[in-house]
């Protein structure tokens, strides 16, 4: 299968090459040249990690033995052999994306994607060794080091931005163990971080390197495929139960910053699942519900912190992927995304935004909101959500009132709430005083839900990668790795 560069401005690599390249020379994101012919009802018939290897297999043809790579990717590691549970809260059904080996929904493609990665490298017949570099608001990077963690011939730095995670997000990457990888902080913010490893890819692609650079973010296509399959099972879940017929549209929810979750939910649409409408849900950071409203993103705003860190995004690397495929013009793109670069912002066409709007439908809560919803969903259902999950519900929420589709709705749900204890255990009314740890046991102790055991001994873990360094100073660093 052919990829290409979404500004047009690269060669054609295949899936494998694409994988190991990440990001295309131009600065582009890879797409398939055609999206492929794919038998969706079939698929339903599987178990998940059946699922996840037709999808795969799909996508990424020139990457052999995919069965066995999606065995080594998944076994053992979650919670369930389902991968990803749904469950029904309500009105609405959950999908729980967090039963993985770090907690958070990052865990279902960067399980997969050191196994891509290695079976790409091997079928390339590439000596050299890859260093993957990653940008992090949270939980991207926790999942990719215990992804990559020995594997041979890979090594991983992750930045993140300094103060910019949680207590928890922070101490699960800078206990990561492993002789492959470095963990780092940024001064600044995640727009930051992830524009300098931009820069980084820029500033080596014409030097002699020791090593091959390349992605964990979901700017890789290896990232994003795998995230596919989590939408065809939520979908596998609702027949089962009686709630829909085969065939039927089904809403999806998906908390979003970086675009790549709910992009994956469009190319679940794009292979023939009835997905009905995608709502965009953000938090103060809302870049994303204003340009899906108006057709103008604009970065050029404050970006806040918030108790829902890993959507503190004003630029959104794979909303480039959906202007292409849903406008097939690499030359807009380029233009789109130049002016983004040089002005702060850009305005796509009418017929483009008509486009989008017919697909897409936009929502965004403050941590006021966020704090509300985790409390009613608590007291109203039982049920414990983040403060992620909680902007997707409320965003679900907005959407029924105000349009009134009553299309059975599955809100995502994106992190363990552990992984944010003051902000849920506030919601729900409970004593914050003392540190993360002492607030997740006592969140433990009021819901009688249980932390997660890759949570529960993270206080006693030494820290190991204590580096903090100016935006400045990235590439620098790297070189020195």
């Amino acid at each position: 299968m052919q990829y290409h560069s979404t500004r047009g401005g690269s060669d054609r690599l295949d899936s494998a090459a694409a994988v190991l390249q990440g990001l295309a020379q131009d600065g582009g994101l890879f797409l398939p040249v055609e999206i492929p012919a794919f038998d969706w009802k079939t698929c339903l018939t599987y178990d998940t990690k059946k699922m996840a290897e037709k999808i795969l297999s799909v996508f990424l043809p020139d990457i052999p033995q995919m069965d066995i790579l999606v065995d080594k990717a998944y076994t053992g590691k979650f919670e369930t052999e389902e991968l990803t549970p749904t469950v029904p809260v309500g009105d609405f059904t959950v999908l729980e994306l967090f039963r993985g080996p770090t907690s958070a929904f990052k865990d279902v493609a960067l399980s997969m994607l050191p196994q891509l990665m290695t079976a790409a490298k091997t079928q390339k017949g590439m000596e050299e060794d890859i260093l993957i570099l990653t940008a992090t608001s949270g939980d991207t990077g926790k999942a990719a080091l215990v992804g990559f963690q020995d594997v041979p011939g890979i090594r991983i730095c992750v930045f993140y931005p300094d103060g910019g995670v949680s207590q928890v997000q922070r101490r699960q990457m800078v206990s990561q163990e492993g002789k492959n990888v470095t963990v780092c902080a940024v001064r600044g913010n995640f727009d930051d971080a992830q524009t300098g490893v931009k820069n980084i890819f820029a500033a080596c692609r014409d030097k002699e390197m020791p090593f091959a650079l390349s992605s964990a973010n979901s700017i890789n296509i290896g990232r994003l495929v795998p995230q596919i399959t989590y939408y065809f099972k939520a979908y596998q879940d609702l027949l089962s139960r009686n709630r829909i017929q085969l065939g039927d549209p089904v809403n999806f929810s998906v908390p979003t910053g970086n675009f790549g979750d709910i992009l994956a939910g469009y190319l679940a649409k794009l292979l023939g699942l009835p997905v009905g409408k995608l709502i965009c849900a953000s938090n103060a950071n809302n870049v994303l519900t204003d340009f899906i409203r108006t057709g103008t993103y604009d970065r050029r705003r404050p970006l806040y912190k918030t108790a829902s860190p890993s959507m503190d995004i004003l630029v959104s690397s794979n909303l480039e992927r959906l202007l292409y495929l849903m406008s097939g013009d690499t030359a807009l793109v380029a233009e789109l995304m130049d002016k983004l670069n040089r002005e702060g912002a850009y305005t796509v066409p009418e017929s483009l935004l008509s486009q989008i709007q017919s697909q897409f439908w936009a929502g965004c809560c403050d941590d006021a909101g966020a704090a509300a919803a985790i409390c009613r969903v608590w007291e109203k259902h039982r049920y414990l959500c983040d403060t992620h999950t909680a902007a997707g519900w409320a965003a679900a929420e907005d959407y029924v009132n105000q349009t009134g589709d009553k299309t059975p709705m599955v809100v995502l749900s994106t992190a363990s709430p552990y992984k944010f204890p003051a902000a849920v255990l506030s919601a729900i009314g409970g004593d914050t005083a003392g540190d993360e740890f002492t607030q997740m046991e006592r969140l433990e102790s009021i819901t009688g839900v249980k932390i997660p055991e890759n949570l529960a001994g993270l206080r006693q873990k030494p820290e190991r990668h204590t580096k903090v360094i100016a935006k400045e100073e990235m590439l620098d660093f790297v070189l020195m790795l």
